[in-house]
């Protein structure tokens, strides 16, 4: 299937960029709210997909998304929803420890969303492309070629620079992975916001976003988001998802490290530095 690229053309202004709301609903209400403080329209804010996740509203999120008018792009969440597959698509090692959770949390998003839901995923691109402060960005999930890819900051540059030649980009913005990082060679950058929905592994209940801004060049700021985590830890518990993803909502610790790399998972409960 040929790759559907939404070309926004020329932005200017703060700009936020996020990812993994993961069902989190409490979570998209606070970034919503920050959007607001920081004078952020909605055609300005960009998610890099997984709307849909681990959390206990999926309807409620994604309602919600859609009345906000921020722009998606797909994850492989959305992917394996609108086609109604039968496993979220994260590529996670058959008979894992999440592989056997996704089973739960996907199940149970399928079941919760309408099919008018189901169809607004028709309507979102694989890729987002736009002109920012003199540079190309490209938005990507888990990378141009593969929406599954995971992408970390100990991944090889060489297979980061395929995006960014596929795209054209001197910037790539991305998710999936699950951690905020930013990653730079010369004059491209890779950047992962991080994800809304879920703690970054460091033991920590925020979660993580980012704001660029062209005030004065290509600027840009990870920033962390509070929100009502112990609300998200009851809508699991009450639609008996998976107990341990809770617990991580309450903890910032992840349940296991099946998908990090040695550098990634060597990192657990430490603060994270961004630029090391």
């Amino acid at each position: 299937m040929d790759k559907k690229i939404l070309d926004l053309g020329n932005k200017k202004g703060k700009m936020l960029l996020f990812g993994g709301v993961y069902s989190n609903l409490q979570a998209l209400q606070s970034l919503m709210q920050i959007a607001q403080q920081h004078d952020i329209p909605p055609e300005n804010c960009i998610c890099t997909g997984d709307i849909i996740g681990y959390c206990g509203q999926p309807k409620e999120t994604l309602n919600l998304f859609k009345t906000w008018g921020a722009h998606s792009i797909l994850g492989n969440v959305e992917i394996q929803l609108r086609d109604d597959q039968d496993d979220c698509g994260c590529d996670f090692t058959q008979g894992s420890r999440c592989d056997g959770f996704s089973e739960i949390w996907y199940a149970f998003a399928k079941a919760n969303l309408s099919k008018s839901s189901l169809e607004f995923f028709n309507t979102i691109p694989d890729h987002i492309i736009f002109n920012y402060a003199g540079k190309k960005i490209g938005v990507v999930h888990g990378s141009y070629e593969n929406v599954s890819h995971f992408v970390f900051k100990s991944t090889p540059w060489i297979e980061k620079h395929s995006s960014m030649m596929a795209l054209d980009a001197s910037v790539i913005v991305a998710g999936h992975c699950g951690l905020p990082f930013v990653d730079q060679k010369g004059s491209q950058i890779w950047l992962n916001p991080g994800v809304i929905g879920m703690p970054a592994n460091n033991g920590k209940i925020k979660t993580w976003a980012m704001v660029i801004d062209d005030s004065s060049g290509f600027e840009f700021e990870h920033i962390q988001l509070s929100y009502d985590y112990l609300t998200a830890i009851h809508e699991m518990k009450k639609n008996e998802l998976p107990y341990e993803y809770a617990t991580t909502l309450g903890t910032g610790l992840w349940d296991n490290m099946e998908i990090l790399p040695d550098k990634e998972r060597l990192s657990q409960g430490k603060p994270i530095n961004l630029f090391s």
